[in-house]
């Protein structure tokens, strides 16, 4: 970035807000007069990523900016000052509280949070109201991890380093489309030549570029290593030594085990018998082996076992604590593990104590309070019923939007809206949370936010500010200290800057901590501002043993178990508690996209992350299609025994037969009945509280619609398009919007034509100048007109989405000039090209005409188009369309990238 001396510059490192990777960001903030022009970089300093960002991360500038911000606190739907907010909120909790005690309030946090924030929120409800009803969305994504790793090594401690991927012989991605959702990960064991083996039910962009992948039946990922456990048992592949000395339960796990020979494990996971002999033999073989597992593994019924049965397999092998190996969680949230740190779970107090008699004692000294909460809250599902049956009858809600995420997402939002005091705080004006509340309190969020999160493997880093707080913005840790106060705890919450908060939390996990809690960063207990200001990234625990922080545990064979060693845990292997049935026969699975970051409040912001997936999508196989009379891009509705959603047909031979995939990221700001959390039972695994999303039992069919309309309006005209949209719901059968600069694009399948003269009338009737009006009749559809100085409204309606212009090229008119002759826009545009490299705006259509050309390898390619040169997210895509182009068989999963 060139900076004129007409500019003041300043670069801030910082990180990424995205998942649990925790990469390291280099902001740079151009001030030229009231004017901030941010561009942001790998932080090549930074060892999670060193200078690396996935295409999500290169496009966070994209993503600031006032639009679409919560500025102001609204009570009851009305703009208000903080002070009366803040009196509001402080009056009921305060007379629900004392009506109903103290187990009738609850707060339900998130991983985007800093951990200063959990701090003090897990302090004030747990410590002073006297509760446990403080859970968190990370109980949708990684509790299971937490409950497998306390049952077997007595704490929630991740025992690797992201180094060990790339010192590994072999890397098992189980559960995990790592080359999406981690990217940065995926290509650090990529350029490390790691042989890569991936069980996953369907194909995906990592199974592409793996060795070896296992598509076995949905659910019986504890089957398979319960397989593989007996496997190694009967081959005498283990490493005794280590089973004698530092582990013990073993007899009771080979017994659960023995069950599982190799033919009766091919036949529970529906993969052929010599395949999973290919990856027992393989697993056996390799010393330096990582167990790299997510979201396939956890959000299940049963997840906690499975998390064990890989668990076991390490520990059978004496593969952990040891460069290259181990059972590694990886996290889906940017803060989950800090979260988890000070207590956000309901089922832990800070600091990595649970509930005994002697914990509570030493936090009531700690704090010097005598209201600590006694016992564990209730988890995310049970804390939701609760407020559903009037249990819970006020909740603050911070930073996420359970309306979307939660199972039974529908009766989530009807719960709310039923609740006497639904508060939420967050940086966003509108999502379908935000919907519920009777108090918005506006947050800041990140580049305004100032603290530290701690990533996947351990390692606390800083997130600072680079941004002056808009508006009437607060940090989340001021709200609930203000809260606090106004509640009589203000000499206990009189913090002045996050510092402050760091140095309670690092001396806490300290305090009386003799070695048996994995979790102390005491040495960082009398960090200054400066110091803190200045922090690098390192890995707990830091103390006075490791004062420079810790790459790896359990190295000395020491467990945090009350024994001291490591407990195998006996699995029984079970199938998904949600079954198939004539009713509903087909499997649906869901998970992120290459580009998208859950609910899209931030993601969705920036355009360009877009062009790859825009709409919701069900992938499905052409067999299924087949039988179910479907085309491709055809509207489609799931239905469960809960809900109902909504999206566009791919046909792709990644899905079997039987099974289908939908993204999670859509919620009813941005598309009608496109949120896959509202199909899902509220079915939890009984140890960790999480429920099961990735087996969910569905009916299918195809939606029949008559016209479908591409429409691109100005911002002020989006309130009464949505108007509009709430009352033509019986009319349309789906509509998505995308926000773009200037404006919105509207895009809708609908029931009847669409008469585009009487919807622009309604949009532009406040309008303070009156539009001139034009139309045109095609043998493609109708296209309609609005402008005055500038494009106000344009409107393109057909019978076939695929004859609808180009999107883009429809968009810039919303910023540049009119032609002299406005009229030009009603003429033909040709549709659409679909976008491979997001980052480099490299199109499908432009790779395959190079391949033609003769470029043969994703390298040239990228010389040549730019496309996987930035943050190489689009690797694999690439590369399929390469084997694709050349007759290849790109399901071998040949590493070309």
């Amino acid at each position: 970035m060139t900076i004129s001396e007409t500019f003041r510059a300043h670069r801030s490192c910082t990180t990424c807000p995205y998942c649990g990777v925790g990469c390291g960001v280099s902001a740079t903030v151009a001030n030229r007069g009231a004017e901030d022009l941010v561009t942001v970089a790998g932080d090549t300093t930074h060892p999670a990523n060193f200078g690396r960002l996935c295409v999500k991360g290169s496009a966070l500038a994209d993503t600031l900016g006032e639009r679409g911000r919560l500025l102001r606190p609204r009570l009851h739907g009305r703009e208000c000052d903080w002070d009366t907010a803040m009196d509001f909120m402080a009056g009921e909790f305060r007379r629900t509280i004392d009506e109903y005690g103290p187990h009738s309030v609850a707060f339900y946090l998130s991983g985007q949070l800093l951990t200063e924030d959990y701090y003090v929120a897990n302090k004030l409800m747990k410590g002073f109201i006297g509760s446990g009803n403080v859970d968190t969305n990370s109980r949708l994504c990684m509790s299971s991890a937490v409950a497998a790793y306390k049952r077997a090594f007595g704490a929630d401690a991740v025992p690797c380093c992201y180094e060990d991927l790339e010192l590994a012989d072999l890397v098992v991605l189980v559960g995990s489309n790592a080359a999406w959702t981690h990217p940065i990960l995926f290509q650090r064991m990529q350029a490390a030549g790691t042989k890569l083996v991936v069980i996953d039910p369907r194909a995906s962009a990592t199974s592409a570029m793996a060795d070896l992948h296992l598509a076995i039946t949905p659910g019986s990922d504890a089957a398979l290593f319960s397989g593989l456990l007996n496997y190694l048992i009967e081959q005498g592949e283990l490493d005794q030594g280590f089973i004698d000395q530092y582990t013990q339960n073993f007899t009771a796990a080979t017994r659960q085990a023995r069950d599982w020979s190799l033919q009766q494990t091919a036949a529970a996971c529906g993969i052929p018998v010599a395949q999973l002999r290919e990856f027992f033999q393989l697993f056996a073989a390799t010393e330096k082996t990582v167990s790299f597992y997510s979201q396939g593994i956890n959000q299940s019924s049963s997840g906690t076992d499975k998390n064990n049965a890989i668990i076991n397999c390490h520990l059978a092998t004496g593969r952990i604590g040891k460069p290259g190996c181990g059972p590694f969680s990886i996290t889906g949230q940017p803060n989950a593990m800090g979260g988890r740190e000070v207590g956000g779970l309901a089922n832990m107090l800070a600091a990595h104590m649970d509930f005994t008699t002697e914990n509570v004692d030493r936090l009531s000294r700690f704090w010097r309070s005598n209201s600590v909460a006694l016992k564990p809250g209730l988890k995310a599902v049970d804390l939701f019923r609760a407020v559903e049956s009037g249990q819970i009858k006020a909740i603050w809600i911070m930073a996420t939007n359970p309306a979307v995420s939660m199972p039974d997402a529908d009766r989530v939002a009807a719960a709310l809206q039923k609740c006497p005091l639904v508060v939420v705080s967050d940086c966003v004006a509108d999502t379908d949370t935000a919907r519920c509340a009777d108090l918005l309190l506006p947050a800041t969020t990140w580049g305004e936010k100032n603290g530290t999160v701690t990533n996947s493997e351990r390692r606390i880093s800083r997130q600072r500010a680079f941004l002056a707080s808009p508006g009437e913005t607060r940090h989340d840790w001021e709200i609930i200290c203000d809260l606090a106060t106004r509640l009589g705890y203000g000499e206990h919450f009189s913090y002045a800057h996050p510092a402050e908060i760091f140095r309670e939390h690092a001396a806490l996990s300290g305090f009386e901590n003799r070695g048996n809690r994995a979790f102390d960063i005491s040495a960082l207990a009398d960090i200054s501002r400066r110091e803190y200001d200045a922090l690098r990234p390192r890995q707990w625990p830091i103390n006075r043993e490791n004062p420079d922080g810790s790459q790896r545990l359990f190295g000395d064979g020491r467990f945090y178990t009350q024994s001291g060693r490591a407990h195998f845990v006996p699995v029984q292997p079970s199938t998904p508690l949600q079954r198939r049935s004539d009713q509903f026969p087909l499997w649906l699975n869901s998970g992120r996209l290459r580009d998208q970051w859950h609910t899209m409040t931030r993601s969705g912001r920036a355009r360009k992350l877009l062009d790859h997936s825009e709409m919701p999508e069900i992938q499905l196989n052409p067999a299924d299609a087949a039988d179910y009379g479907i085309e491709d891009g055809q509207l489609l509705e799931l239905r469960s025994a809960r809900g109902q959603m909504c999206g566009r047909a791919a046909l792709t031979g990644a899905q079997k037969p039987g099974e289908l995939f939908a993204p999670i990221h859509w919620s009813e700001t941005l598309a009608q009945n496109s949120r896959v959390s509202a199909l899902a039972e509220p079915v939890i695994d009984p140890h960790s509280g999480q429920p099961e999303f990735k087996q969910l039992p569905v009916s299918l069919r195809p939606l029949s619609v008559a016209g479908y309309a591409t429409l691109l309006c100005r911002e002020a005209a989006a309130g009464l398009m949505q108007q509009w949209l709430l009352e033509q719901q019986a009319h349309l059968v789906h509509w998505y919007r995308v926000p773009c600069e200037g404006g919105y694009r509207y895009e809708l399948a609908l029931r009847h034509a669409l008469d585009g003269r009487a919807l622009g009338d309604y949009l532009l009737a406040e309008s303070q100048t009156r539009p001139h009006w034009q139309d045109l009749q095609l043998l493609t559809g109708q296209r309609w007109l609005a402008h005055t100085h500038q494009l106000e409204l344009l409107v393109f309606a057909g019978s076939d989405w695929r004859t609808l212009p180009d999107r883009r090229a429809l968009e810039e008119h919303l910023v540049q000039p009119l032609p002299a002759q406005p009229a030009q826009l009603l003429h033909n545009i040709a549709p659409g090209a679909q976008i491979v490299c997001s980052c480099m705006q490299v199109s499908r259509q432009q790779i395959e005409e190079a391949i033609d050309r003769g470029i043969d390898s994703v390298e040239h390619l990228g010389e040549i188009l730019g496309c996987g040169t930035n943050c190489g997210s689009c690797k694999p895509e690439i590369t399929s369309i390469l084997y694709a182009a050349t007759d290849s068989d790109w399901s071998r999963g040949e590493n070309v990238a």
